[in-house]
């Protein structure tokens, strides 16, 4: 504890008496100060005990000293000590009576009584505060650190909470809670991640101090990591301010996990690597070897369906590639799945275990960036770097060349479209006409098709119509000459115009085809 006024008053060698203010002894003393100004309140900082001998003070007159008494007070002075035997034999009542008035604890400091003991006796015990408050913050370390090696970061967390009395939490890099201590400490820390992703987007090391709705906790939120983005973040809740030897035992423990966040970044860095050997082995057709490769890291994803998925960015701006990644492993990791991540120069590869929690919160993700860039308000561009991201249909590591073209494909259809996420099902499920919207087919097919459209123009003939009829009813003339109302003779010398224009054969069944994709390019929606 540090000193107070209450044991300044039974220091047995400084003989202090209580004039004024004896319920108020239990205040802390900060520092002693000595001062004969009749205004020292600019050269304080609250929280002294001042010491004075009235050398310029009118100590006998009662409102003198009820201004002088209240400007201390305000200014967080915790108490005031009088020498008597100086200038006054006693303590003057106007002095007493405006202490009491006041509040502010009054000492009478005998003539035998130097200010300068006082000061030492304060600054001793300050000092053995600070060196219990070291010595405990150096034991928190030591058993921070036992419980980090013996018990991992939910064995550092425990120690923590019980060292500062209140919670700890740690979050992962998309800001979910991965640990709490105690249990019921998780739901609260959980309701902090919008303020943890804030903090997220400051360079490390960053803190900040917030508190947790309808509870009184104050909350001190520390990032972690070496890198310019955290990849972990710590939360200590506490009822109150931390003490020294509590300040102690947060920065142990974020150093702690800092170690433990970085040692598991390089261990991620080598994963990454076997990683990539897996999937080129399954791309190169060698499912085995890449099993063999895969061993314990990766095996229980080779043995069960899966899905690839590969992401891009088209445009520059943040790290939207890094960010689909945390997202992804943050998810399996809190499901305990293996993940593959490879990234591919600009692209990511993913392969994910099917219907698991890295795809599904893949998906949530995208839907999240499709929401923002629809929105009116939504920037143009976004901070998202354009992410497009295609899903191959479910599939084994002797399918994983397949699967890898499944994804590309869906990646195209997805940029095509202006969508940020498209499935190889839904490219397999729906039509293929939605892929005409691209500015060169359009083109291609207004080249194909302009001849038609200048010969209709000048009232020749309807050529293009009867075009789209006759290819609508499979060549049929009957049927086709019916649906425009001409005769069967009429319609076949149409299509021998469009023929002798074109200088094409409508016998072709590629030049049929070309004709019909042209025809719906550029109709209208």
């Amino acid at each position: 504890m540090p000193p107070t006024l209450a044991s300044l008053v039974h220091h047995s060698a400084l003989k202090l008496a209580v004039r004024a203010g004896g319920d108020r002894l239990d205040a802390p003393v900060r520092w002693v100060h000595a001062s004969e100004l009749a205004d020292p309140v600019p050269y304080m900082e609250g929280g002294e005990l001042l010491l004075i001998t009235a050398l310029k003070l009118d100590a006998e007159d009662p409102q003198a000293m009820r201004r002088y008494v209240r400007r201390l007070a305000g200014a967080g002075v915790v108490g005031l000590g009088f020498a008597v035997g100086v200038h006054y034999d006693d303590i003057p009542a106007a002095l007493v009576e405006a202490a009491e008035q006041e509040g502010l604890p009054l000492l009478e400091v005998p003539r035998r009584t130097p200010f300068l003991a006082i000061s030492k006796a304060v600054s001793a015990a300050l000092a053995a505060e600070q060196y219990r408050a070291v010595t405990a913050g150096f034991a928190a370390q030591r058993e921070l650190t036992k419980k980090a090696l013996s018990d991992g970061p939910e064995g550092l967390l425990a120690a923590l909470a019980a060292q500062v009395d209140g919670w700890a939490a740690l979050y992962d890099a998309s800001g979910a809670v991965v640990a709490a201590a105690p249990e019921w400490a998780g739901r609260r820390a959980a309701r902090l991640t919008a303020d943890v992703r804030k903090l997220r987007e400051r360079p490390t090391p960053a803190s900040a101090v917030t508190g947790v709705p309808e509870t009184d906790d104050r909350v001190e939120l520390h990032s972690l990591g070496t890198s310019r983005r955290p990849r972990a973040a710590l939360a200590v809740g506490t009822a109150a301010p931390l003490g020294t030897a509590e300040r102690y035992a947060v920065h142990s423990a974020v150093a702690l996990l800092t170690l433990t966040t970085e040692r598991s970044r390089s261990l991620h860095a080598a994963e990454q690597r076997v990683g990539a050997a897996v999937l080129r082995m399954l791309l190169a057709g060698e499912p085995d070897h890449a099993r063999t490769v895969a061993g314990d890291l990766y095996g229980d994803l080779l043995d069960a369906p899966f899905r690839m998925l590969v992401a891009e960015a088209s445009a520059a701006g943040g790290d939207p590639l890094g960010a689909l990644a945390e997202v992804v492993e943050s998810a399996a990791a809190r499901a305990g799945e293996a993940v593959l991540v490879v990234p591919q120069g600009e692209r990511l590869v993913v392969l994910a275990a099917d219907g698991g929690a890295a795809v599904t919160a893949c998906a949530e993700y995208a839907a999240k960036l499709e929401t923002g860039r629809s929105a009116p308000e939504a920037p143009a561009g976004g901070d998202d770097g354009a992410l497009v991201v295609g899903l191959s249909a479910p599939a084994g590591p002797s399918a994983a060349p397949v699967a890898h073209q499944q994804a590309g494909q869906a990646l195209s259809v997805a940029r095509r479209r202006g969508r940020v996420w498209v499935e190889h099902e839904q490219v397999a499920a729906g039509s293929v006409l939605p892929l005409l919207a691209d500015d060169a087919v359009r083109a291609f097919a207004d080249g194909l098709l302009r001849a038609l459209r200048e010969h209709d123009a000048t009232g020749r003939g309807d050529l293009v119509a009867s075009l789209r009829a006759w290819l609508s009813r499979h060549g049929q003339w009957d049927a086709a000459a019916a649906d425009l109302g001409v005769h069967r003779h009429t319609l076949r010398y149409r299509m021998r115009r469009v023929e002798e224009i074109l200088g094409r054969s409508l016998d072709d069944p590629d030049v049929r085809m070309e004709l019909w994709l042209a025809l719906k390019a550029t109709a209208p929606s």
